[in-house]
């Protein structure tokens, strides 16, 4: 993936007037591979990321951003599109109900700073009260219950998602959760490093505390309290590299057995989110964590559960409430962690509240403008030659008997393809949305996500739906669809190009087709068959040499130093790191296929091959804050860019041969899946 996996086991339950555009899309970039970004003077063999992108290092990284590069580029180019048709729709205030009278609304609503200033906390008043008048254990529950509904991740996870071993059937999930740091080592990991993160993240819970009216001693007392109940909740978490193991975090329980975990009174909980009475069985992905939250919702005082509940409701909101607030919250989350200097411009913050809110209402209007018809059937034209290359690499996998190739190729031949948009468009006909103050828009569009989520269940599984907004610059596989999802707002230049030759374009989309593809077949793919079961296929021999094998992928990016003392997490890393490398092949070999026959030319004075590459190198074109490079080491399951591509080529025959390389080192390169 491009960005962020997408998580669909445990997600937080977080057509009418068409209107006319105002804004022409951006200049499109240089077609294909950009010379202007080649070091001549390094050397393609030693070091690729620098010889393809090596002159890209002096391009400053714009304040706003904590990272810049072709992903960034793409976005700015789709900001500039939904810009005009947030303006426009804004502008023109459509009849109720209809697409221009939503987002128009929505977006004016998070513009107008006077309004937002003046109102001050004043439209969370009725949370907070809600929040003093918890007393009991029974009251915290049904408190979370109603955070969650406005889509505030306190205390644990709760979601809808397909059932992992029954891919027909929907099924409320549970995880562990409540964390305002990014993840449970932020609170646990030793050194001084460490300690001066946590040391300035209660610095800035008291000061959110101070902004909302307390006095600097209270606010000082109420963030160690914060800091000490999360850090309780962090020692009974699990880490990140653990959650990546399905069948370890699948535990299906009986509803009215979840008390034996957590002997709480949960029908306060199960009656505040309206889960209903006929879901008989719930997943609990961490056990262990709930019976330590039972621990702490019985002997932590409630004192101490308030202001817990009041700060998660705060840094919620602090987006969407005044500057004082916006302002703290950017210090820390964006300048602190990441390194960002400058806050994003006010429309580009509520452009993306409202893709959160309406993003298939705004994708309508996006695809109309950024992804044509024949841009989709060239698009799904690549797919099929990257199915028919990973059926060959399949079949030519000498390391797996002709039983578990017969069940890969059936999960290969029944794996959905979505390029683009929905067929079917969401209705957002419930969801109110006025010229109000901004975070109460905010908050009804996350009921209504919540509620939307939570009407799945008792329902058949909805295999049309999109998880991605069609103006999203990602991608994903979902392992219990067995799909795979391409957005209109990934498939542009420099990644996807009507234009384009093939080998820049096949070059381009190996980390999102071929990688996406390979995720079906990567360590948490393979576990689950043709239908989306967390099913077994595998023969115990098969399954040996595929640990085998991906153990070599991890002891690879172990290997590789990202800052002075600070390797990859190679277990951590694993999944992506497979589809890298697997995709990278698969992308090639689709390549060869697509222009079988053909005799391509070469461009620019690049060969078709070296084309390939470089266009595959220069899609990772991106500069890094350390800030931003230390915490995507630390949390994201990605490598950092310039290793996502010197992995993957490290012992691929046919890159070595275009640039003329000598073989890789024996013991140098990891030993290919796909």
């Amino acid at each position: 993936m491009k960005g962020n996996e997408l998580k669909t086991r445990t997600v937080l339950l977080v057509l009418a007037l068409m209107v006319p555009l105002i804004a022409e899309p951006p200049a499109r970039p240089v077609l294909g591979v950009d010379r202007g970004y080649i070091n001549t003077a390094a050397s393609p063999c030693r070091d690729f990321y620098c010889y393809a992108n090596g002159t890209f290092d002096k391009v400053a990284i714009p304040g706003e951003y904590a990272s810049y590069g072709v992903n960034q580029e793409i976005d700015e180019r789709n900001f500039t599109i939904l810009k005009g048709i947030l303006e426009s729709s804004a502008r023109t205030s459509g009849s109720k109900g209809t697409i221009a009278q939503r987002v128009g609304d929505f977006y004016a609503s998070g513009l107008d700073e006077a309004l937002i200033e003046k109102e001050g906390l004043q439209p969370l008043a009725p949370l907070f009260a809600a929040i003093q008048a918890v007393k009991t254990p029974a009251d915290l529950l049904a408190g979370l219950g109603r955070l969650h509904a406005l889509g505030i991740p306190a205390g644990f996870g709760f979601g809808v998602q397909v059932d992992d071993k029954d891919s027909s059937a929907m099924i409320a999930s549970f995880s562990q959760g409540g964390l305002g740091l990014p993840e449970r080592d932020y609170y646990l990991r030793p050194g001084q490093e460490a300690e001066t993160t946590r040391q300035a993240y209660e610095q800035h819970v008291a000061r959110i505390f101070t902004l909302a009216g307390e006095d600097a001693e209270a606010a000082r007392a109420g963030a160690r309290t914060v800091m000490l109940l999360e850090t309780k909740l962090a020692q009974a978490s699990r880490t990140l590299v653990d959650l990546r193991d399905p069948q370890a975090n699948y535990h299906k329980v009986a509803r009215k057995d979840l008390a034996a975990l957590a002997p709480l009174d949960w029908n306060a909980y199960f009656s505040a989110v309206a889960l209903p009475a006929g879901e008989a069985h719930v997943l609990v992905g961490q056990p262990e964590f709930y019976k330590a939250l039972g621990g702490l919702l019985g002997s932590e005082p409630m004192d101490a559960w308030r202001l817990y509940l009041r700060w998660h409701v705060l840094r919620a909101a602090a987006p969407f409430l005044g500057s004082a607030f916006v302002n703290e919250n950017f210090a820390f989350y964006a300048k602190t962690l990441s390194g960002a200097t400058e806050l994003r411009p006010r429309w580009k913050r509520v452009l993306a509240a409202a893709d959160r809110a309406l993003g298939e209402d705004l994708g309508q209007l996006f695809v109309k403008t950024a992804f044509s018809p024949a841009a989709k059937a060239r698009a799904l034209e690549m797919v099929h030659f990257h199915k028919e290359a990973m059926r060959a690499r399949i079949l030519a996998a000498d390391w797996m008997v002709d039983a578990t190739k017969t069940q890969a190729l059936k999960k290969l031949d029944t794996m959905r393809s979505k390029v683009g948009y929905p067929d079917r468009w969401r209705d957002y006909s419930g969801l109110q949305v006025a010229r109000r103050p901004y975070v109460l828009n905010v908050q009804a569009a996350a009921t209504f996500e919540f509620r939307r989520r939570l009407a799945k269940l008792g329902r058949p599984v909805d295999r049309d739906e999109w998880f991605m907004t069609p103006q999203t610059n990602n991608a994903y596989y979902d392992p219990s669809l067995n799909e795979m999802c391409f957005p209109a707002g990934i498939l542009q230049p420099p990644f996807f190009d009507a234009k384009a030759d093939d080998a820049s374009n096949y070059g381009a989309l190996a980390s999102t087709i071929g990688h996406e593809l390979t995720h079906g077949f990567d360590d948490q793919g393979r576990q689950y068959d043709w239908q989306g079961n967390l099913k077994d296929w595998w023969t115990a021999e098969d399954a040996r040499r595929f640990e085998a094998r991906a153990h070599q992928i991890v002891k690879q990016y172990d290997a590789f130093e990202v800052l002075p003392g600070l390797p990859i997490n190679g277990k951590l890393t694993l999944g992506e790191n497979i589809a890298d490398i697997g995709g990278l092949r698969v992308s090639y070999e689709a390549f060869r296929l697509a222009t079988k026959g053909r005799d391509p030319k070469a461009v620019d004075g690049f060969t078709p091959d070296q084309r390939f590459f470089l266009a595959f190198a220069q899609g990772w074109r991106t500069n890094q804050r350390p800030e931003a490079l230390r915490m995507q080491v630390t949390t994201d399951v990605h490598a950092p860019v310039r290793w996502r591509v010197l992995g993957p080529v490290a012992d691929f025959p046919e890159f070595r041969k275009a640039f003329g390389c000598e073989a890789a080192p024996a013991g140098q390169a990891p030993t290919a899946i796909w």
